[in-house]
């Protein structure tokens, strides 16, 4: 498996694999995504509510005149660096971005089938490149996703390309629905469903070695950070955590939680990034989305 990659934020999860911290691990580890200012946010889960059309985030290379640009669409398997820009509507690329959970981009790339994740904090360079070490490990179809909020747009938006991963092709299916997820000595499990409309909590609960962790530490702004991507067409759903470090009522685990709205019925893939001990971890769990009935 690769070794320790790019920086101390490089993690993501796949399926045959089980370790934090490099480029990738277990597909028993996930990771989420909140957004700045997260107090009053949880009328509108970002992926729909921002899009006057409904539509959910990260399906358009192109939205309100940005555009995701890949240097290279086409890689091999293994270690890469990964670059692309972010072009603004006068096609030059964004420099100026307003921060969103600590960072001014996040980065999600993967796999088509959900069967690989990985969330990554690029870096930018003064000509607008942005570039991060990834270390992909099969060929296959990958999606790549930007979570930024340029300053002149002045809210966030999603965007997303495909990447392919040169080599035999061998897809797996999507994981099967699951609420328990393991990823090294931990034991992440899911309460709450995914409904669409008005959409509810989801509530993620960590213990170590079977006992409730209590102390875990902040992480891109909240206590876990959580990616939710509908298998199929691989819209992403912007989730809220559910209060913040310091507020003086969110405890630090072992429990925690999110708004979020399915923009459809299907099927999710959730992933949880959450960090104690100095590492990122990240859980994995499948989850099938119903309508929302009102009473």
């Amino acid at each position: 498996m690769s070794t320790h990659t790019h920086d101390q934020h490089a993690h993501g999860t796949h399926a045959n694999g089980g370790h934090a911290n490099g480029g990738h691990v277990a597909a028993d580890q996930a990771q989420a995504h909140a957004h700045a200012g997260h107090g009053g946010h949880t009328a509108h889960a970002h992926g729909g509510g921002d899009h006057p059309a409904g539509l959910p985030g990260g399906l358009q290379i192109t939205q309100d005149g940005y555009t995701l640009d890949l240097a290279e669409t086409v890689v091999r398997p293994g270690d890469l660096d990964l670059r692309f820009r972010i072009l603004g509507p006068d096609g030059r690329p964004v420099t100026d971005y307003t921060s969103i959970h600590d960072r001014d981009l996040h980065l999600i790339v993967a796999q088509r089938e959900l069967t690989g994740f990985w969330h990554v904090h690029p870096e930018l360079a003064d000509d607008g490149t942005w570039s991060v070490r990834l270390h992909l490990p099969e060929a296959g179809a990958y999606r790549v996703f930007t979570d930024i909020a340029p300053t002149a747009l002045g809210r966030t938006i999603t965007l997303g390309a495909d990447l392919a991963v040169a080599g035999d092709y061998d897809p797996r299916p999507t994981p099967a629905p699951n609420r328990a997820a393991v990823v090294d000595d931990y034991e992440v499990t899911l309460d709450g469903d995914l409904t669409t409309g008005a959409g509810g909590l989801l509530t993620l609960t960590v213990r170590r070695n079977g006992v409730p962790v209590t102390d875990l530490q902040p992480y891109l702004g909240a206590y876990g950070h959580l990616v939710v991507l509908r298998a199929g067409d691989l819209a992403y759903v912007h989730v809220h955590p559910n209060g913040a470090p310091g507020d003086g009522v969110t405890a630090p685990g072992p429990a925690v939680t999110f708004h979020t709205a399915a923009p459809g019925v299907g099927t999710y893939r959730l992933f949880l990034d959450f960090r104690h001990d100095d590492t990122v971890r990240t859980a994995a769990f499948t989850l099938t989305a119903a309508a929302h009935h009102h009473h």
